[in-house]
């Protein structure tokens, strides 16, 4: 079936759904774009030229796009404190949603979205595009197979020179815990997804240099421990002197009982253990030991694939992985690591979801 569908923000990241992420969908029938919203008149010109839309069927309020097209559903492709108008607004006109990450800017929206979506029995995804990228997809493959043995513990760097003003989207340079809700949003979520349990407790540093224009932390240690006892470790900057990982190229190292498995820009290698080899208590690895791992070649990957899913579901096939109760998840993880730094201490992570979720009530 073709679901008819209404992007609202077509600006930035919403210009890369015009181009790239919504085309290959509508190719293959899947979607049929009837409208596009944003606030910013000239970002329309994206929808235009990469979907194909006429200045009728482009708009500057969500809610006039909503009245005036008959849709299935919809796409949220704007800043986070946004996203719950829209998504009240959607439902109001009975549309399904799929959203950006992350669902909304604090968790106590987020839980509440939850519960709207719910009682109006609609289905709302949110694009998680790292977990679903090509890179972290076959890291996650290839630790789902068994053969490096028990996963032990996992480190993530992401570390950028984003410091001037603007140098990441002004938007987020003017957001606090910025950092956390619109970079950490991803990675732990990756983390979690690579231990493959719950986050049961964070424990979190956030801070801003001095020489970072931004109106919240942008720098972020992160440690986490998950219901399986799987470790991880973040390490987050956007103020660097140099980026050593940025957006998309992140390092990953995944270390087994019996390998130890290297992301690092888009490449996967492992290395064995070797028994013989002990002790190495100063010597490096060797390189020449490492053997490279062929990246997953069954695309499409992240936004595409997420649509892909999402069309799926609402088929009637298994809710989509990031289906907005599961992601709840995800908000948890950015919530506690924002009240670690704050505190000092050591959050649980479930139970915070488990009381914001009591405490959340709809009017």
């Amino acid at each position: 079936m073709t679901y008819d569908i209404i992007q609202v923000g077509t600006g930035g990241q919403g210009g890369r759904w015009c181009t790239e992420y919504l085309p290959p969908n509508v190719e293959n029938g899947r979607l049929n774009v009837v409208a596009a919203v944003d606030t910013d008149e000239s970002a329309l010109a994206n929808a235009k030229s990469g979907l194909g839309l006429s200045d009728d069927q482009c708009y500057t309020d969500a809610e006039t796009a909503f009245q005036e097209q008959d849709a299935d559903c919809c796409a949220i492709v704007v800043p986070p404190q946004f996203h719950e108008d829209i998504v009240d607004a959607a439902l109001a006109h009975d549309l399904h949603i799929l959203s950006e990450k992350p669902i909304a800017d604090t968790l106590e929206a987020a839980v509440r979205i939850a519960k709207k979506v719910e009682r109006a029995g609609k289905k709302m995804g949110v694009t998680m595009s790292h977990r679903f990228d090509r890179d972290k997809t076959t890291l996650r493959r290839e630790l789902r197979t068994g053969n490096h043995g028990p996963l032990d513990y996992l480190m993530l760097r992401f570390t950028c020179n984003c410091r001037s003003y603007g140098s990441w989207g002004a938007f987020r340079h003017d957001i606090e815990d910025t950092l956390l809700i619109e970079g950490g949003v991803h990675h732990l979520d990756i983390l979690a997804d690579l231990a493959d349990a719950r986050c049961e407790t964070i424990y979190a540093q956030t801070w801003l240099p001095e020489w970072g224009e931004y109106a919240g932390d942008a720098q972020a240690l992160v440690n986490m421990t998950f219901e399986n006892g799987t470790r991880a470790v973040y390490e987050g900057a956007k103020t660097n002197a140099v980026a050593l990982n940025g957006w998309g190229n992140e390092y990953i190292r995944a270390e087994c009982r019996d390998s130890t498995l290297v992301l690092d820009e888009r490449d996967l290698e492992q290395y064995e253990y070797d028994p013989a080899a002990e002790p190495q208590l100063t010597d490096g690895a060797d390189d020449s030991a490492a053997d490279s791992i062929a990246l997953s070649t069954d695309g499409p990957w992240a936004n595409t694939w997420l649509i892909e899913q999402f069309v799926d579901w609402l088929d009637g096939g298994e809710p989509m992985a990031t289906n907005v109760q599961d992601n709840l998840q995800s908000m948890a993880l950015i919530e506690a690591a924002i009240q670690s730094s704050t505190t000092g201490e050591p959050v649980a992570v479930q139970e915070l979801l488990e009381e914001t979720t009591r405490r959340v009530s709809l009017e």
